[in-house]
């Protein structure tokens, strides 16, 4: 999948069919979208694209307003975002920037410049829902008219439901705030992960006894966080062959115990594996990219009054862990007799 930031690139195809959305989390309601682009797409000889934002709308608002907490709490990075995107075969994104020019973009500018001068769409696929231009002022039957005046088709896509459940970012992000995985990974089609480059942390977990590899969480306001169950993958090798690590993960931000911590408050995920892959050794991790899947949370985060009160945390949380795996693994035995 290429990927563009904005739309003035030669690299850009000079038409397309297109689908606008936040798609934060591309849940099972966007994939049957983009499945459905896709299709469209071939039929018309033209690539697929999505057009998506970054900062969120709603982080912009909230920002401009400066309440914080109108902001929604985030699903998956942009990194994700675009990985899960690529899976479901688009062959190209548009990442806007949203801010004061293009939110006070009048709906009928917001067709002419990025829609027809820009990426020269030939179809249009939204959801029941859509909105755009400022004030939000646009919707489907202004652009389905503008398609009818300026040569493109437009489409609208039905609400996608899951066990009688409308599948949303919203449902998702609802589902992650309880803790409920089983529950997530039903609305995503997978369970739900978050993947990145290992960075260097505080370096406490090996004086405790417990390393970790650390992700940051390039948000500020995660959907999930707690002491999860999770598995590892990029660790073990790669290719076909590659072998998955069971472990335990605190996603958060954990009180700094220096203010000159290398953390600087930032989101983390930051995982031990329940065995260490020898052939890492003790630095091997950096650097890599690995994917962490959560798949079962075992609490809230907790604040320890001193190190020995956090390396029993530790020890604990790992124990039920592997208590977890355990479990899992002796119910697919018993599925497979």
């Amino acid at each position: 999948m290429q990927i563009f930031r904005g739309f003035h690139h030669p690299g850009i195809a000079p038409a397309c069919a297109l689908t606008i959305g936040n798609f934060d989390g591309v849940h099972r309601g966007h994939q049957a979208m983009l499945a459905l682009l896709n299709s469209e797409a071939r039929h018309r000889g033209v690539p697929s694209c999505v057009m998506t934002f970054e900062p969120h709308p709603r982080d912009y608002f909230a920002a401009l307003a400066r309440k914080p907490d109108l902001a929604p709490a985030r699903i998956a990075t942009l990194r994700d975002k675009l990985t899960e995107l690529a899976n479901c075969g688009v062959d190209q994104c548009v990442v806007l920037a949203f801010d004061a020019r293009l939110s006070s973009q009048v709906p009928q500018a917001f067709i002419e410049n990025v829609l027809v001068r820009g990426l020269g769409v030939r179809y249009v696929l939204v959801g029941d829902d859509f909105r755009f231009g400022a004030k939000r002022a646009g919707d489907y039957a202004m652009l389905d008219a503008a398609g009818g005046a300026r040569g493109f088709d437009v489409a609208r896509m039905n609400s996608y439901e899951v066990h009688g459940v409308r599948v949303s970012s919203s449902e998702v992000r609802a589902a992650l705030g309880r803790g409920d995985m089983v529950g997530v990974a039903a609305l995503l089609g997978r369970p739900y992960s978050i993947s990145g480059h290992v960075v260097h942390g505080r370096k406490l977990g090996r004086q405790l006894g417990f390393k970790t590899v650390n992700l940051r969480f390039a948000h500020w306001k995660p959907a999930a966080s707690g002491i999860f169950a999770v598995r590892v993958h990029g660790l073990g090798g790669v290719g076909p062959g590659e072998q998955s690590l069971e472990g335990v993960a605190n996603l958060g931000i954990r009180p700094s115990l220096n203010p000159d911590d290398v953390n600087g408050g930032r989101v983390l995920l930051e995982t031990h594996c329940l065995d260490w892959p020898r052939s890492l050794g003790p630095e091997g991790a950096y650097g890599k990219i690995i994917r962490v899947e959560l798949l079962h949370k075992l609490h809230d985060e907790r604040r320890y009054e001193s190190l020995d009160a956090l390396k029993a945390g530790i020890a604990k949380d790992s124990e039920d862990a592997r208590a977890y795996f355990a479990s899992t693994r002796r119910q697919t035995t018993r599925d497979r007799i």
